[in-house]
């Protein structure tokens, strides 16, 4: 029987955190319940120590991020881009309010660009950050979005969509 996008995200995030001595079970969410369409896999705290929260949440979530990084690339290598699912790890709300902060980042950018009629940078994004943000973004019709740049020096552009002659 085949797992679901889910399940195997699931499955994976276990097995790391079983490797890395970490205790804590992985709780998935329903692809339909966020915006950007990706697997929402929860690490439960219960079982963690308050110092191993705080360094899987270190710098800004860096190592959150890594482990992010490493289930998107492993579970979707070799897959059609149709079929690639996209993976989030949350671990004590921090991705919610990060989310919550790059809406009002996305927002804000907007309404500047609205204001200026000048293309604006978003900076220190990681690429899922910036992925969602032009997720946001998408419902601006006269707006468009873009990245420029290299890692770690990429960066999120806003600018007033061309308006095709």
């Amino acid at each position: 029987m085949d797992q679901t996008p889910q399940q195997r995200g699931q499955e994976w995030l276990s097995r790391l955190l079983e490797l890395a001595g970490l205790p804590a079970a992985v709780q998935a969410e329903s692809v339909d319940a966020h915006i950007d369409g990706s697997c929402w896999l929860t690490l439960d705290t219960a079982s963690l120590s308050d110092i191993q929260i705080e360094r899987l949440l270190s710098d800004h979530g860096a190592v959150l991020d890594s482990m992010q990084y490493l289930i998107n690339t492993t579970l979707n290598l070799g897959l059609p881009q149709e079929e690639q699912q996209p993976y989030t790890i949350e671990l004590a709300g921090y991705r919610a309010r990060r989310q919550q902060e790059l809406q009002q980042m996305a927002a804000a950018a907007a309404a500047k660009v609205r204001e200026t009629g000048q293309e604006y940078e978003l900076a220190s994004l990681s690429s899922a950050e910036r992925r969602q943000v032009h997720t946001f973004l998408k419902e601006f019709e006269d707006l468009e979005t873009f990245s420029r740049g290299q890692e770690p020096d990429r960066r999120l552009v806003v600018k007033p969509r061309s308006v095709e002659a």
